[in-house]
């Protein structure tokens, strides 16, 4: 699968997702990658599925008590995936997303161009 397709997300919105109510015994299934994020002091103990987990992010959820598991072990435990919470992070936070759309210049075109200045470049 692309990288453009399995874009990262950090700790602090999956326990902000992961929290709401009805949602605290259910399974964060994430196809990406989870990193750690110093905005959020206390992690909530929570059961995490993503293909790939930073070092910071495994040792502060497996210190509150959570676990982390990979497609393979979440397949052996719920094989029709009930009781999993299926997330995805934003697919337009990067950095080429910016330079889509109209064509730099045009009426109305927000996108960013490619190259800022026309002289040489020095």
């Amino acid at each position: 699968m692309a990288r453009r397709h399995r874009p990262p997300m950090s700790l602090r919105r999956v326990a902000k997702h992961m929290g709401r109510k009805g949602r605290k015994e259910k399974i964060c299934v994430l196809v990406g990658t989870v990193t750690n994020d110093m905005r959020l002091y206390d992690v909530p103990p929570m059961k995490i599925c993503a293909l790939h987990v930073t070092e910071r992010a495994r040792a502060r959820i497996l210190k509150a008590g959570g676990e982390i598991m990979t497609f393979d072990q979440l397949a052996l435990r719920a094989p029709t995936g009930e009781n999993t919470q299926l997330l995805q992070a934003a697919r337009s936070t990067r950095k080429q997303e910016k330079h889509f759309g109209n064509a730099p210049g045009t009426k109305n075109s927000h996108a960013k161009p490619y190259v800022r200045c026309k002289r040489k470049n020095r």
